[in-house]
């Protein structure tokens, strides 16, 4: 049995750390996916909140100018 090459040694760890490197990218990759979807789904939420939101102030304005108008005729 011969002593392993120190250079194929070298070739072998390097061969993992870069396998491993690429499944952290591969990881990485879909992390980044993951939170790009949810960003997305969050401002189309918080852009339908907004909306909303100014349908229902309008509407309450023109309930506070209704009720003025009624105090000032009544």
């Amino acid at each position: 049995m011969s002593t392993p090459d120190p250079v194929q040694q070298e070739l072998a760890t390097l061969n993992q750390q870069l396998d491993r490197l690429l499944e952290l990218v591969r990881r990485l990759q879909e992390e980044n996916r993951s939170l790009r979807h949810s960003q997305e789904q969050l401002a189309n939420e918080r852009a339908g909140l907004m909306a909303r939101n100014d349908q229902a102030r309008t509407r309450v304005e023109a309930m506070i100018q209704r009720l003025k108008a009624l105090e000032n005729n009544g």
